[in-house]
């Protein structure tokens, strides 16, 4: 783990990101319980465990590994990376293959990836050679993050979201520079089921994952006219409602492909600020069925954290899933040697001066009623 931790910490300080994930038992805890949804002979069967050991591969490497990269070069890099995480127990890789409307596979819908400068498929590389080591594999999507408006202009004018604005449709929206599509509107969750649908048609994905980017933005403004013509009084039910209705559109689309496929949801580490700044009814999603497979709250904390400290926050997570739901503990190796100015004065240097944090974290995870933790590097 120390050699996978120190390469991912790299290249955690030359870039800042959201979301990523590894550890906790491995063995012979293969979820094969599920049968196919229909009479006719599925392929694959996919790959899953009870207790996950996850590591997230999110895009904020790709110009690491895949940036400039032949084929071959890529390749050998996912080779050893998952020989890496192999030896640590890791079985589930969530790898980021459509960060922000573009694609990390072959897509008709969405452009190619701006890291992804060979004509090559990294997710097919990515399955062939997780498979090979028994790793579970789970696309990892962001619903409505989009590309920014330069980038946007320099995109073909066939893409869906570029006409959309050509023709001045309100489904997508600017937040500070960068395009977002609005979740209230049919077309929209639409094409999400698309997305999805893209990767689990043609790929022998594991599973889907999502992170937490689920509303773009607090302000009032980004949908005031939707919001006014839904009838609805309250603006913060209503976006929670929104997000709700897109979570189980995509949760149903995995399901209608195969009911042994799984979908997760990494949502922020603080549950109030999930419903005040996210619109996500993660109590929703983690007690009542459709919605999700597996929650990994980016529990992001110190001991000593004056808002949030992890044991406290872990146990209102404990309580908060329910069963049918899977609670993997998102853990933060990322902070290792860093201040944490946002943790108070007690806990600002604890990253710095406690270099076991994390082992001590997974060890309390073991000892809780979690099924696995994921680390972020």
């Amino acid at each position: 783990m120390k050699k996978i931790i120190a390469a991912a910490c790299a290249a955690a300080f030359l870039f800042s990101s959201g979301c990523s994930a590894m550890p906790l038992n491995s063995g012979s805890d293969v979820l094969r319980e599920s049968l196919p949804p229909t009479t006719e002979k599925l392929s694959y069967t996919p790959l899953n465990y009870t207790n996950q050991v996850g590591m997230w591969l999110p895009y904020v490497r790709f110009p690491e590994i895949m940036q400039g990269k032949s084929e071959e070069q890529f390749r050998k890099a996912i080779r050893e990376l998952l020989q890496d995480a192999a030896a640590e127990n890791v079985n589930t890789l969530y790898f980021h293959a459509h960060p922000m409307g573009d694609a990390y596979y072959r897509s008709e819908i969405f452009p190619k990836g701006a890291y992804l400068d060979g004509d090559y498929d990294p997710l097919r590389i990515v399955l062939d050679e997780a498979h090979k080591l028994g790793i579970s594999v789970h696309g990892w999507i962001n619903p409505l993050r989009l590309q920014t408006e330069e980038e946007m202009n320099r995109l073909s004018d066939d893409y869906i979201i570029k006409k959309w604005i050509s023709a001045g449709e309100p489904y997508v929206r600017t937040v500070n520079g960068r395009w977002y599509l609005v979740p209230s509107y049919s077309e929209t969750v639409e094409l999400l089921e698309a997305a999805a649908g893209e990767i689990l048609d043609d790929y022998d994905v594991d599973g889907l994952h999502i992170d937490d980017y689920f509303y773009p933005t607090t302000d009032e403004e980004f949908d005031r006219a939707e919001f006014e013509k839904s009838g609805i009084t309250d603006l913060n039910e209503w976006r929670t409602d929104t997000v709700s209705r897109y979570v189980k559109a995509l949760y149903d689309t995995v399901k209608s492909h195969d009911e042994r496929l799984l979908f997760g949801i990494s949502p922020q580490g603080s549950i109030d600020g999930n419903y005040s700044t996210q619109y996500a009814d993660v109590r929703r999603w983690g007690s009542e069925s459709g919605f999700a497979d597996y929650i990994v709250p980016q529990i992001y904390f110190g001991f000593e954290n004056e808002c949030c400290p992890f044991l406290p926050t872990l146990a209102q997570w404990e309580e908060l899933v329910g069963s049918g739901v899977s609670l993997i503990a998102g853990l933060a190796p990322y902070k290792l040697g860093r201040e944490d100015k946002w943790a108070g004065a007690a806990g600002e240097l604890e990253w710095i001066n406690d270099p076991d944090i994390i082992d001590k974290q997974i060890a309390a995870v073991k000892n809780s009623k979690a099924d696995g933790y994921a680390l972020y590097y």
